[in-house]
């Protein structure tokens, strides 16, 4: 699972976030670090090696882009080891608040809200 190694690092997590967003060439990237050049294309070459960026020669300079599948294999994993995913966590508590707005709207109105009286 070369997915975990690469987001093991927080540089190469922020890493891959830049280039989540658009691919980038290596100088654009390095821009983003306060660390040296040569550490940022270390991490760079980690994350290749890992297969969760692939790099394109465009001209003069590496185009680095994010290529997902390894950490698909990672969230798969956490899910499994964690229970159910989050989205599925929210759909049980939308319901849950479906339920109990039901439930509010069934109960005959109270003698001091009949009144305005409010606590």
């Amino acid at each position: 699972m070369d997915g975990a190694r690469a987001i093991a690092d927080p540089v190469r997590r922020e890493i891959l976030e830049l280039v989540s967003a658009a691919p980038l060439p290596a100088g654009s990237i390095a821009a983003h670090f306060s660390i040296s050049r040569p550490a940022v294309s270390k991490h760079l070459r980690v994350l290749v090696e890992c297969g969760v960026v692939e790099a394109t020669v465009s001209g003069r300079q590496r185009i680095y882009a994010l290529r997902s599948e390894p950490l698909v294999e990672v969230a798969t994993y956490l899910d499994r080891l964690l229970g159910a995913p989050f989205e599925a966590r929210l759909d049980a508590l939308e319901t849950e608040v479906a339920r109990a707005r039901r439930q509010r709207r069934a109960r005959p109105p109270s003698e001091s809200s009949i009144r305005g009286e409010t606590a």
